[in-house]
């Protein structure tokens, strides 16, 4: 092993509570034993989680309580110096104002990751290029992922996707990655606070995750802490003043600049898109009187949803994910590479398959009206039937009910709480200008993904697009979005057979009639 990890040693003699044992939770616990000499104490309201630790002598307290009050209480008791949190606890829940209410720090496994950073052989430490938004952080961070391999410096997407940061950044390997793409959720930024990424962008920002949340201006202002000591680069979609105003306000380190990415032409400090070809204004030497050509969006093409046009959000999120690359020093040349090679994660509008004329496209990642309206509007007037509905984070649905009325054929809506999206759909029609049918799938159905596609397929027309896009959480219903989207595709696949059987069921009785 080369590296070392100095700010180890602020932790000697810590009480460190780690606060819901999920996977950052229990990366947190595995890394403090590791690295440092705190005495460590684990948390969860739920008994099994503890059992990996209540036979261990390193841990100094296990404990667990239903009743969050009576757990807080105890936990307080404990006396711990700072407190890992899992992202699962709400800022509006009685665990945050507690906490708060008696001062004791609370911090993200993204903050106790910044203070457990490998530093390498010659003193440094590999950059971290953060990514957040309230839609299409996972495409972005996966890009840029990969063009950090390409050029050999970077492993996989870490932080609200794929490995948990603190366990990768603290890896004092030889063949430790020497650059980290992190995607951050609000729940991850807002209890980070020493985070000083090389570059960062907040992709948009939009109502989400108000249910988590004590306000709008809570979740923004967490979103902002992305570009909070920036070095390097704070980039920003040009023309997006609630972005633009984030960067404005951030306090970041001396010569860092704003970077912005357009699908124009870039101005100086920009990249942007010229004749087809994605050019560089931002990071080339000559840019005050030259672009230097990056790649043909071309390249791209393939990450078209079957029989679409590229859709816009997927040529910012590259756009993004290019600027973060060069602020890393990524060539040209090994982010054409990437791309060319790239593969989009599941559930981001996959296509399915197509039957009777109709496309089955699951897009279950799409967990917010922001994503939800990228996805549908991609769409021609009048050809979508929508499958919407779940859990629906305290957002408002009708401005995006009232955006996507004209591309709807038809909505079906699944989930356990449907007033929201009801209350929204109750106009539709009127904002239509003609009838969209609206089948609200009974709450309590054992298979509600079934009769959503089974419906959707009823009213779906040759032409027509069948979009499972929820504008909402899964886990009324679902584990996972990614479970969310398999079962879609399982129905759709079902449904298929169904079809084929009727066919040949009616071909044979043909035969016998002639």
């Amino acid at each position: 092993m080369s590296g070392v990890i100095p700010g180890a040693a602020q932790f000697d003699g810590q009480r460190v509570a780690v606060f819901g044992l999920g996977i950052s939770g229990q990366a947190a616990i595995a890394t403090l034993l590791k690295h440092t000499r705190a005495v460590v104490s684990a948390w969860d309201a739920r008994a099994e989680a503890l059992t990996p630790y209540q036979a261990d002598s390193r841990i100094e307290r296990a404990y667990s309580n239903a009743d969050a009050a009576a757990f807080v209480a105890e936990l307080i008791a404990w006396n711990p110096d700072c407190v890992i949190i899992t992202p699962a606890l709400r800022e509006r829940g009685v665990e945050w104002s507690e906490l708060r209410r008696v001062g004791i720090p609370v911090w993200s496994e993204i903050e106790l990751a910044w203070h457990l950073r490998a530093q390498r052989a010659d003193g440094s430490y590999a950059p971290w290029l953060a990514v957040t938004g309230t839609n299409g952080k996972t495409t972005t961070t996966s890009m840029l992922a990969a063009m950090l391999r390409q050029a050999d410096l970077g492993g996989e997407a870490l932080g609200n996707i794929g490995k948990p940061v603190v366990s990768a950044v603290s890896d004092t390997s030889d063949d430790a990655p020497q650059a980290f793409a992190l995607e951050l959720s609000s729940f991850q930024l807002f209890s980070t606070y020493s985070m000083q990424p090389l570059a960062a962008v907040c992709l948009n920002v939009a109502p989400d995750h108000l249910e988590w949340h004590a306000s709008f201006e809570s979740y923004r202002n967490a979103k902002a802490n992305v570009y909070h000591a920036v070095s390097s680069a704070c980039v920003y979609p040009v023309g997006d003043a609630d972005v633009q105003a984030m960067v404005d306000e951030a306090d970041v380190q001396q010569g860092a600049r704003a970077i912005g990415v357009t699908l124009g032409i870039p101005s100086v400090g920009q990249i942007g898109i010229v004749d087809g070809i994605v050019i560089d204004r931002a990071f080339h030497p000559r840019r005050h009187t030259e672009g230097y050509e990056l790649y043909p969006l071309s390249v791209l093409n393939h990450l078209a949803p079957t029989g679409s046009q590229l859709p816009t959000h997927i040529v910012n999120d590259a756009l993004a994910a290019t600027a973060l690359a060069r602020a890393a020093g990524v060539s040209g040349d090994d982010i054409k590479q990437a791309l060319i090679d790239f593969a989009p994660r599941r559930h981001r509008i996959e296509y399915v398959q197509t039957l009777a004329g109709v496309a089955y496209v699951d897009d279950s990642k799409a967990t917010n009206p922001h994503a939800a309206q990228a996805s549908v509007m991609a769409n021609p007037d009048h050809s979508v039937v929508w499958i919407a509905g779940g859990q629906p984070k305290g957002v408002d649905f009708a401005p995006l009910v009232a955006t996507l009325a004209p591309k709807l054929r038809a909505v079906v809506v699944i989930g356990v709480d449907q007033e929201p999206l009801r209350r929204a759909l109750a106009d539709v029609s009127t904002l239509a200008g003609i009838c969209v049918p609206v089948h609200y799938v009974s709450p309590d159905s054992r298979q509600p993904m079934r009769e959503a596609v089974r419906h959707a397929a009823l009213v779906a027309q040759p032409g027509d697009t069948v979009l499972l896009a929820p504008a909402s959480a899964s886990m009324d219903q679902f584990i996972s979005y990614a479970q969310r989207g398999e079962v879609f595709a399982a129905e759709v696949a079902a449904l298929a057979q169904g079809q084929l059987a009727e066919s040949v069921l009616t071909e044979s009785h043909g035969d016998e009639r002639r």
